[in-house]
């Protein structure tokens, strides 16, 4: 009998040791819309490595990159409503409904994506936006900068430019009817195909994606317009539940290295950007340069996205020149 007993305090011990194992086990799920080989899809999958890592296999994450879980529109809903966990996509696929962070997007002329993506986290962090208020933000990263680049003809001046069907997304395509252009909305996904058929005339993007997306194979000039160069913020976000069910140490864990990739993800859009320049160059590709004046009147042509964006977030209640404001301050640091 006391053996018989033993042998049953002995399974229940071990049963509860497993299911202790089990419990201590969270397997998330990650959708991603960049294809597997470019190096922002490449960087996330370190990530989920990385975080198994550093919880010791408490947090396992299955990766399905390339859109295959959700599209690049649908990352963020698929997020809240559980089809993902975490996701990664660009923030202006879904126009209009994250009014602060837009700001980032603008035609602020800026020089790098390590810049870009430094000023995107900092305006989280200054604002915590209630429009992000349905999931829980890990961090967020840019792209260098925006510029034009077109299948045909080089645009050289605004006169160039004005009725050419442009693909561009969110604020950059404020920027494309400003600057007289016609803007096509459609996610990074279609832009070779949109290029390659002629349904539009070029493309706002970084240089990087010459090479990421292989859009040097279509396009054959780029214009180095700085002045007014943009950026696009991605976010990668958790599904707010999900990260309430994790225990405090785990997320101290992972919101340390959200830091840490933050400025990963920045520096790999940098690095990007000169490895998209020389394949762009290599396939034949020609920047053209806007002389000094032509650069003041995009500039000056520009100036109504920003006005415009304030007083479309004003409805929203947002302060959009508060924004516009510190991002400028932040970018001189």
């Amino acid at each position: 009998m006391k053996k018989i007993t033993a042998l049953i305090v002995t399974l229940l011990v071990l049963t509860g040791m497993t299911s202790m194992a089990f419990a201590e086990t969270v397997t998330l799920s990650y959708s991603n819309f960049f294809p597997p080989t470019h190096i922002q899809s490449k960087l996330a999958d370190e990530w989920c490595k990385e975080v198994e890592a550093r919880t010791g296999g408490k947090v396992k994450i299955n990766y399905y990159p390339g859109g295959t879980l959700t599209k690049a529109k649908q990352t963020y809903d698929g997020v809240t409503e559980g089809i993902s966990d975490i996701g990664m996509s660009a923030l202006a696929y879904s126009r209009g409904r994250f009014p602060v962070m837009a700001a980032v997007d603008l035609p602020m002329g800026y020089t790098s994506g390590a810049q870009a993506t430094m000023v995107a986290n900092a305006v989280f962090d200054e604002f915590k936006p209630r429009e992000l208020r349905d999931v829980h933000p890990l961090f967020f990263h840019a792209h260098g900068p925006g510029l034009l680049f077109t299948t045909e003809k080089p645009v050289t001046t605004l006169e160039e430019l004005k009725g050419q069907k442009i693909r561009a997304t969110g604020n950059s395509a404020k920027l494309v009817k400003a600057l007289g252009g016609t803007p096509v909305a459609q996610s990074m996904s279609t832009c070779y195909q949109s290029l390659q058929k002629g349904v539009v005339d070029g493309s706002m993007h970084p240089v990087e994606s010459n090479k990421g997306w292989k859009l040097a194979e279509v396009v054959k000039f780029g214009t180095e317009s700085f002045p007014v160069a943009y950026t696009t913020t991605f976010f990668v976000v958790m599904n707010k539940d999900k990260w309430n069910e994790l225990d405090a140490d785990t997320q101290k864990i992972i919101t340390q290295l959200n830091k840490e990739f933050a400025v990963k993800h920045g520096q790999a859009w940098d690095e990007s950007d000169a490895a998209g320049k020389a394949f762009f160059m290599e396939k034949g590709g020609k920047f053209v340069s806007l002389s000094q004046d032509e650069a003041a009147r995009w500039v000056e042509a520009a100036l109504p996205v920003m006005e415009d964006y304030k007083k479309e977030v004003a409805k929203k209640k947002v302060d959009g020149g508060k924004v516009v404001d510190f991002i400028l301050d932040t970018m001189t640091q």
